[in-house]
């Protein structure tokens, strides 16, 4: 059921996971409900049991309309939720066998997940390279395995799986960041890491995920804005300690280290100032101005005299 956009229409947001993505569903027709509620909504992959987290204030609007709640979840469908939820261990287990005998073994099952209601089991996978995985062979032994329910297989991304399987992460956090509050993955890239002066090491900046760390996301940003306030390395700057050369500089400390004849020191920003810059405008301002007689140039160059 799809209700067309209004401004008096009542959004809310469902997750069906406790660290999963947030979904925009209108629940115009069930105006008590509240946060923390159990709804009942259809999806893409069926009917879904989720819960509602927050009230959605000026989304975006949805291509034809949101999704509205189906209905409110009783305590049947919580209990029902609950019986099929202890079934899914031992799904995964015989899905496990049976890609192990097919010799899926770039294949990795990474979870079994039934609708609330058991009319659908998922298969969750992921692969150790980035082709897409031959499962058809898979699928309609697991689909004889189950026959009451609809048997699909979803192939995952590689940071999916390690969220799912969960864990240390790789910096030796004791879980990691995608399982504990990540509900959507950033990208990320290698210049993440060049900009805050990280190791290019493969063990200092990939994940247990065998991907980029989520985390040079956090403070890319403040870095890039940080830098741009502060002289590159190789500059010659002027110090309280004479002229000297920037090695290096910390951006979140907003100090920058010269080296000063045979010594190194750590300055703040405001404490240098830019020779080579100071020098172009020296140079300048001793040259003429053809450009402009009679004043009012900006240029920096004394008027050029008759």
């Amino acid at each position: 059921m799809t209700i067309a956009l209004e401004s008096t229409r009542l959004i809310v947001g469902v997750r069906f996971y406790r660290v999963g993505k947030l979904y925009h569903f209108d629940a115009s027709a069930y105006p008590e409900v509240r946060v923390g509620d159990r709804v009942i909504v259809e999806t893409q992959r069926g009917s879904q049991l989720g819960e509602v987290v927050r009230f959605v204030e000026g989304a975006a609007p949805a291509d034809g309309g949101y999704r509205g709640i189906e209905r409110l979840a009783s305590p049947r469908d919580l209990l029902m939720q609950q019986q099929w939820q202890a079934k899914e261990l031992a799904a995964m287990i015989d899905c496990r066998e049976r890609a192990s005998q097919l010799r899926l073994h770039g294949v990795k099952i990474a979870k079994a997940e039934y609708n609330y209601d058991g009319s659908r089991l998922t298969f969750f996978y992921g692969c150790e390279s980035d082709d897409k995985a031959e499962t058809k062979s898979l699928l309609p032994d697991m689909q004889r395995k189950f026959p009451e329910t609809r048997v699909e297989l979803r192939q995952i991304g590689p940071r999916d799986v390690a969220k799912i399987i969960g864990g240390a992460g790789a910096c030796g956090i004791e879980e990691r960041c995608c399982s504990r509050f990540l509900t959507e993955f950033s990208p990320v890239s290698i210049k993440m890491a060049k900009e805050q002066g990280i190791s290019l090491s493969p063990e200092e900046i990939t994940g247990m995920c065998g991907r980029l760390r989520c985390c040079l996301v956090y403070e890319y940003e403040q870095y890039v804005e940080a830098r741009k306030t502060l002289p590159r390395r190789g500059k010659r700057v002027g110090t309280p300690r004479g002229e000297g050369k920037v090695i290096d500089v910390n951006p979140l400390k907003e100090t920058v280290f010269v080296v000063v004849g045979e010594s190194r020191f750590e300055f703040g920003k405001d404490e240098l100032q830019p020779l080579e810059e100071l020098e172009t405008l020296a140079s300048k301002a001793g040259k003429p101005c053809d450009r402009r007689t009679g004043g009012g140039c900006d240029c920096g160059a004394h008027t050029k005299s008759n």
